[in-house]
């Protein structure tokens, strides 16, 4: 036993319902009689029966009709998806069914076109551009061609003033009818146009976070490989010298016990610096380097550890006209980090300048020194640089840097905020 087709399936469960509607109503209508019963043509079923009283089709004729009408609604539930041999098969059967309806059925004969612009409606949901415009030319054509032989059917009984109004009739009728196709077309061309617009932004916005996914675990690895790369420069380095001051310091424990002690004091000023490269290393690590402080307050504190530090305090300026998102706070507190870090390894600076100042559409920061600079060719090839402009691209921003031998260097970044205002 089969089950039955879930109606949700189906790609448009209300079009379904509202095909149900439609044949619901025009087939109770069909059982109104119409109001101008001298125009009504004679069905074709009442013709074949008349002349051929005995032919025992005649009996079975109406309940053909009826059954035709119930397996088209039925067709309904299940539309072929892939097979085109299936969908012309489909489309072919209810084409047959509606022809069924219309000519034999004198009680569905006003029911006749609404089959057609069903037929239409489904021939949309199954086939491509060029089936649609088959079905619907060939939907228009049958309508003609069984209009015409109703007609044709009617000329022998009526009057010609009758045939003349009724021709009239049938002309309007083509008409409306013919427009009525088109724009079931014309709308369910750009339904379905606006549905695989959205699928195709579903899936491309599907693609984007995933991207986004990859390039955020790319990240996350880089800042992992660089803060190994900094543990193994600084702590592995002072690790290493202090172990040789300890051991230097118990070979001359005995024998020497004044320099002994010197060689403990600089053991402990490295375990010291160690003990402050652990410290960074960790705050580095750390998911919001800010801990919950303004960006200000941030780099203050930045200033005043690069001032314990080196001995230098930073001259800086920031003027930020109203808060700014996250991850640009991050990203400008990491570049000024690492700015600091490179002036403080590399630079031998006595001055550092830093500026922060934000106007409508654009957030500026330079970091500025006076230290001994370097070759542009050369030396930007490092992580810390990377890092930096790296950060910046990813906000859509721009990253310089300018510096020469003996001429300091100085870093520019501009990140635009106007998807902010």
């Amino acid at each position: 036993m089969s089950r039955p087709i879930p109606i949700k399936k189906h790609p448009f469960p209300s079009l379904l319902y509202l095909e149900w509607t439609l044949l619901a109503i025009t087939a109770l209508i069909a059982f109104i009689p119409p109001p101008l019963k001298h125009f009504r043509p004679k069905p074709l079923e009442l013709s074949i029966c008349g002349a051929f009283p005995d032919l025992s089709v005649c009996s079975i004729l109406p309940e053909l009709s009826i059954y035709s009408l119930i397996i088209f609604a039925a067709m309904g539930l299940k539309l072929p998806r892939n097979n085109q041999k299936n969908k012309i098969i489909y489309t072919s059967i209810e084409i047959v069914l509606i022809l069924i309806i219309g000519l034999f059925g004198e009680r569905f004969a006003r029911l006749f076109p609404f089959l057609y612009i069903i037929l239409v409606t489904r021939s949309c949901l199954i086939f491509q551009l060029n089936g649609r415009l088959f079905v619907t030319g060939l939907s228009f054509c049958l309508f003609l061609v069984t209009t015409q032989l109703k007609y044709q059917l009617f000329n022998f009984q009526a009057s010609p003033q009758a045939q003349e109004r009724y021709r009239f009739l049938i002309l309007n009728s083509s008409l409306v009818f013919g427009l009525s196709l088109v724009f079931v077309l014309l709308m369910m061309n750009a339904v379905l146009s606006e549905r695989q617009s959205r699928e195709k932004l579903a899936i491309a916005n599907e693609k984007l976070r995933r991207y986004a996914m990859q390039i955020e675990n790319q990240a996350t690895l880089e800042e992992r490989n660089r803060i190994a790369r900094e543990i193994h420069d600084s702590l592995g380095h002072s690790l290493t010298a202090l172990n040789l001051q300890l051991e230097t310091a118990l070979k001359l424990w005995q024998a020497n016990p004044g320099k002994a002690e010197t060689f403990l004091a600089t053991a402990k000023e490295l375990g010291s610096k160690a003990l402050k490269d652990v410290r960074e290393s960790v705050s580095t690590m750390r998911l919001n380097p800010l801990q919950e402080q303004s960006l200000e307050r941030a780099i203050a504190s930045l200033s005043e550890d690069f001032h314990r530090s080196n001995g230098i305090l930073p001259i800086y300026q920031i003027n930020l006209q109203y808060p700014l998102p996250p991850e640009i706070n991050t990203a400008i507190y990491r570049i000024t980090q690492e700015s600091l870090t490179n002036i403080s390894k590399y630079a031998y600076a006595t001055e550092v300048k830093l500026g922060l100042a934000t106007t409508r559409d654009n957030l500026r920061l330079i970091i500025k020194d006076n230290g001994r600079g370097f070759h542009l060719g050369q030396n930007t090839t490092g992580f810390g640089l990377h890092s930096m402009r790296d950060r910046t691209l990813a906000l859509g921003g721009e990253f310089n840097i300018n510096s020469a031998p003996g001429s300091g260097c100085k870093i520019t970044v501009n990140i635009p905020l106007t998807r902010l205002t």
